[in-house]
């Protein structure tokens, strides 16, 4: 029985079924993308899902079928007669990862040619929509695309749907005010080492929690990616996922990617791409002026979960309190996945960079939304902060001039306090209980 925990992106779901005859929810495999689809959907093929799910009154006006592309007897008879299994399809559907039948995405345009009525077809994919261009051209401004990551912890928390009170709101709007909270201590550690995987949550032991993660890559890389791509080497992948573990948060470098194997350049390249593409690892680029030179502009390579990353390095939390350095990487690719869940459920569009100069000032994350106004992010893993934790968001303050709203050091300690000029101290836990 699946467990509900309220989604970020349930309301802009709903929304954009009200508005575009295709919405397609795309992100990781075992994300949530098809709970989501289902409850929203009102499905009620599964009547003992939803009993247990409870139908709220938008979902049981939607009523959705939903049909997975999995199953052989579908994928199957929607290839064999890709426009008669469109034209049979009910009023309303759930089609349940569509990357594997690309043969149906022409018949899906010329029904929604036929009859543009809004929320029409509701699909799921796990792959990036970048590695489906069958898909993205057969439906071009006919359908919304929505991204779903694995759970926030803001959303297991239950605090996803709160309007106008998650943390980037406060960072770009009215911040933050002198508090004092309790230190998340080893608890930070465990969060990391499990991050938002759904299943994860329901397994008991460490040991139970990593061979599902590693299943999950064997999953992916043995028979999803393949079904997508040809792949010259999957082991070699598996083993490229792990070293990016290993060097998670860190400027990205071809050469130092290339050295563990007997593939080429642009072959290593080539995988990097089709990990990002099955959201598995993600290139954050550098935060620039044109006009200032002194700027590093090399992206960092981040793990995209930091349960994975330590299922593939077989580190627990006990070993993150041995190895400082480790737990500050991770922690730096846990905070930028949670701000980046968090940034799919906001109106305005926002952008992800990192700052680097070569006088040696850093930030870890710098928050850009539209083009305009940023805010800059130091992840730090100690219980203190220093004011010359502030170095590194003084000079971007400096440089962006008027767009710079605030600099924060997440931390992970009690207190929040200013440290004056729109620098702020503020602890870990924020990121999602307040």
């Amino acid at each position: 029985m699946p467990v509900i925990h309220p989604r970020g992106l349930e309301n802009d779901l709903r929304s954009a079924l009200t508005h575009s005859p295709v919405v397609l929810i795309h992100g990781p495999r075992q994300s949530g993308k098809t709970t989501l689809a289902r409850f929203v959907g009102g499905v009620d093929q599964d009547a003992e899902f939803n009993r247990n799910v409870g139908e709220s009154d938008a979902s049981r006006q939607l009523r959705y079928k939903y049909y997975n592309l999995e199953t052989d007897v579908f994928r199957n008879r929607a290839r064999d007669d890709p426009a008669g299994f469109v034209a049979d399809l009910p009023e309303k559907v759930i089609l349940d990862e569509v990357q594997y039948v690309p043969e149906i995405y022409d018949a899906i345009k010329i029904e929604v040619d036929r009859n543009r009525a809004t929320g029409r077809f509701l699909l799921t994919a796990s792959a990036d929509i970048s590695l489906l261009p069958q898909l993205a051209n057969s439906l071009v401004g006919r359908m919304r695309i929505l991204r779903v990551y694995s759970l926030s912890q803001r959303e297991l928390a239950n605090k996803a749907a709160i309007p106008g009170r998650n943390f980037i709101q406060q960072a770009f709007g009215g911040g933050f005010k002198l508090n004092t909270v309790p230190r998340l201590g080893n608890e930070l550690r465990e969060l990391v080492c499990i991050d938002g995987y759904p299943s994860v949550f329901q397994l008991p032991t460490v040991t139970e929690r990593f061979a599902w993660y590693r299943g999950y890559i064997e999953t992916l890389v043995e028979r999803d990616l393949p079904r997508l791509v040809k792949i010259r080497s999957p082991q070699s992948l598996k083993d490229l996922l792990a070293l990016t573990a290993s060097t998670t948060s860190q400027l990205f470098n071809l050469e130092t990617l290339c050295a563990p194997f007997e593939l080429s350049r642009p072959t290593i390249r080539d995988y990097v791409y089709l990990l990002e593409r099955i959201f598995l690892v993600y290139r954050i680029p550098a935060w620039h002026n044109n006009q200032m030179s002194r700027l590093i502009k090399k992206p960092k390579l981040h793990l995209m979960d930091t349960g994975i990353g330590s299922a593939l390095l077989d580190i627990d939390a006990e070993d993150f309190q041995k190895d400082r350095p480790m737990f500050g990487n991770f922690l730096e690719s846990f905070v930028l996945q949670e701000l980046r869940k968090q940034a799919e459920w906001g109106e305005r569009r926002m952008e992800f960079y990192h700052f680097r100069h070569k006088d040696d000032y850093e930030v870890d994350i710098v928050m850009e939304q539209r083009r305009n106004t940023i805010v800059g992010i130091k992840v730090k893993a100690s219980a203190t902060v220093r004011s010359s934790d502030f170095r590194g968001l003084r000079k971007l303050a400096q440089i962006a001039g008027d767009r710079f709203v605030r600099g924060i050091v997440l931390y992970d300690g009690e207190i929040c306090a200013s440290f004056g000029n729109n620098m702020w101290a503020v602890p870990m836990r924020y990121l999602w209980e307040f």
